[in-house]
This record gives C-alpha cells, structure tokens and sequence, in this order.
C-alpha cells in the first residue's frame, strides 16, 4: 500500500484514539459497529444521543444468536412506554352564586283532583265560589285558609288549570316551592300553554336553586304572557344559570380532553411496542445476516484488533498486497477471482472512506446484507442487480476496485 495512504490511516486512528467522539459521526456507524463486533469497547462519546453502546465485551464474532439477543435487549433497552399521567377523578371548583334559596319542604303532597272525573255545571260554580273565598283569604293575607278554599275548588272541578297555578302562587308565598312544582306541573298537563303554570314553575325552581331550570321556564312563561315579576325574576334568575353552564362546559371540555390525552397515550404506548418489536426483529436478521463470512467483521480475510490490522497496514485492511485481505488473484471471502483476472492487490482503500455515498450506503442494512450475500457468494450479484437501492452501490465499488474515482 502507498505510504502516503498508510499515514492518511494511521492519522485517522489517531485522530479517533485522542477523539472518541468522531465515531459518534452517523456515517461512521458501520465502522463503530465493525469495532463492536470483534469485542472493542468503545467510550460513551463515540455515541450519540440517540445512540448507545451495543456492550459485547467478552462477545465474540462467532457469538451465539440467543446470547446476541440477550445482550442487546438488556444493554440497548426496549423503547420506552409514553409517560403516564395520573387517572384521578377531576374535582369540580365551586360555583359563586348569587340569590337567596329555601329549604326544600319535604311535607307529604297536597291533595290533588281526580282529572278523569266528569265536572256538572253545578261543581263548576261551586268551584268558582270556593276561588273568591280563596283571594279574599289571601288578601287579608290568610294563606292557609286560602290553600283550604282552593283545594276544596281543585276537588270540584279538577281539570281546570287556573285552580292549581292560583294555588301554586300561594304555596309560594308560603315559601313551599315543592308544593308549588306539583301543582304548576298539574296545570301544565291540563293546559301546556298555562303562562301562570311556567311562571310559578319557574319562581319555586328558582327558591330551590334549580336556576337553569327556572331559567327555561320563566324564558316561556315571558314568550306567553309577560310581566314585570317574570322580568325581575329573570334578573337574579339568568346570571346563576350562565355560570352553571360555563361552568358545565369548562368541565366537560377537560374530561374529554383528558380522554383524549389517555387514548394518545394507549395509541403511543402500543406504537412503542411495536416499534421495539421491530427493532428487535431487525438486529435479529441483522445479526444473522453478519455471523459467517460476511462483512461484520470486517472484509474477510482479517479482523479489526484494535484498528484495521492486516499485513503492511499496522492495524489496518489486511489485503493481498495486504495481507489477509483483498488478495491480489481475488477476494477470498469477498469478491473472488470469479470475475476474470481478479481483483488488483493495489486496491486504495481511501477511495472507499473518501466517498460519502458509499459510507452513508454502508449504515444501510439492506445493502450491508447484501453486499455480505454477494461476498459469501460472487454469483448471488444477480439477484441483486434489479435492487435500485443495491445494485448502483454495488457498481460503485465495482468502479473504485478496478481503479475508477
């Protein structure tokens, strides 16, 4: 080999002696690799981030497939699952609402009419007489004797809806708004367009707290028949409602979001598995692929003790010419003489190391397979001359060993 090549080689060696990190270079991952194989140990700067040491010290080139597997998937780690975050139930803030509320009455329910109950015309005066006593009661601000009188009219005529919202209202004044749903909601049935029913609805829903619920329907009771207490009502009614519902809306939007975030994680999770599969099924067929003959320990003929050792080359590409190597009648265990006169013994290796395709091509692990399958066995080059990956790589080193550029 030419002596300025040979010098070029030792400083490079050098150079990577007193600088681990230039190995860390991805194009010079298969000759990092090639050092791993034959046992060398390697500092953690010749890696990079991403990268980590694949650990064969003791490991020999002729290592056990089980033994390989072990060792990678302790040394190399499996890909790490998605960080999981915490599935704890979220806690609602509390609301700030303005409006005074009543305890709920929790009396046993007032007496109702029976609606099937065919009502004569003689009930329905007695029912009205029983009303004017009613709001004379109420007047003179006598609310029991008032729910007397109107539940006595409710009796005698039971499908009448004005009877049940005017006893509705004092139930409210009454402060008994449990008693005053029952009843709206009996005049409603009778009567859906019932402005009354909705409005006493509404204000006892609102004596409750139920402010979404009085909201709506104090909304219809005003689209029926407005007035001014509906209006002044809805004032103190409305503002409580729109928190509620921002508030609702907040709190659905976070658990959903949360869902979402978990279902990201599950998705992540499984393609990390997968992933690791994938890599572990690759350095499987990887290391099967570099086990005999091929190029893992180097171009056949020679190893890599320490640097690239063979003959004329201290450390260095063992060839014929260089011993060991690419010999000078053919390539034992690389090229051989199969192609008519051989391969030179001159062979500049720097024309290899100096072309960055080629090192870019030589981290490929479909195309180290197959330039180890085409070492194994020159004829096997046909079947990969359709490869449009394989076969200008393979051209291109065809190129630089009968001497081109």
């Amino acid at each position: 080999m030419e002596a300025t090549k040979l010098n070029e080689l030792k400083l490079f060696i050098e150079q990577c002696r007193n600088s681990p990190a230039l190995l860390s270079d991805p194009s010079l991952a298969f000759f990092r690799d090639y050092l791993e194989s034959l046992g060398a140990k390697l500092p953690p700067s010749a890696y990079g981030k991403a990268q980590s040491p694949r650990s064969r010290e003791g490991k020999s080139e002729m290592i056990d497939e089980s033994d390989e597997d072990v060792d990678e998937d302790d040394f190399e780690g499996k890909a790490a699952p998605p960080e999981e975050e915490p599935d704890d139930e979220i806690i609602e803030s509390d609301i700030e609402l303005e409006g005074e509320t009543v305890e709920p009455d929790n009396e046993p329910p007032q007496k109702m009419g029976d609606p099937t109950v065919e009502v004569t015309e003689e009930n329905r005066d007695a029912a009205q007489v029983a009303k004017g006593k009613a709001i004379e009661a109420i007047s003179e601000g006598n609310f029991d004797g008032a729910i007397e009188h109107l539940t006595e009219a409710i009796l005698l005529n039971p499908t009448s809806a004005i009877m049940y919202g005017t006893r509705a209202t004092v139930y409210i004044k009454m402060k008994k708004p449990n008693a005053a749903i029952r009843d709206a909601t009996a005049a409603l049935e009778i009567n859906p367009d019932s402005a009354k029913g909705y409005k006493a609805r509404g204000i006892a829903l609102s004596m409750l707290g139920q402010w979404e619920e009085a909201a709506k329907d104090l909304h219809m009771a005003s689209k029926l028949d407005y007035d001014e207490e509906i209006g002044s009502v809805l004032k103190k009614v409305e503002p409580n409602a729109h928190k509620i519902e921002e508030h609702r809306r907040k709190y659905d939007r976070l658990r959903k979001e949360r869902e979402e975030a978990k279902a990201e994680r599950e998705r992540q999770r499984r393609k990390a598995e997968a992933q690791a599969a994938y890599e572990k099924a690759k350095k499987k067929e990887q290391s099967s692929a570099r086990k005999p003959g091929g190029m893992p320990g180097g171009f056949p003929g020679g190893g890599m003790p320490g640097g690239f050792p063979g003959g004329g080359m201290p450390g260095g590409f063992p060839g014929g010419g260089m011993p060991g190597g690419f010999p000078g009648g053919g390539m034992p265990g690389g090229f051989p003489g199969a192609m008519p006169g051989g391969m030179p013994g001159n062979i500049d290796m720097s024309k290899i190391l100096n072309d960055p395709e080629l090192m870019a091509a030589f981290s490929d692990p479909e195309i180290m397979a197959a330039l180890q399958d085409v070492m194994k066995n020159p004829a096997n080059i046909a079947k990969h001359q359709a490869n449009p990956k394989v076969a200008p790589v393979i051209a291109k080193m065809m190129g630089k060993f009968a001497g081109g550029k």
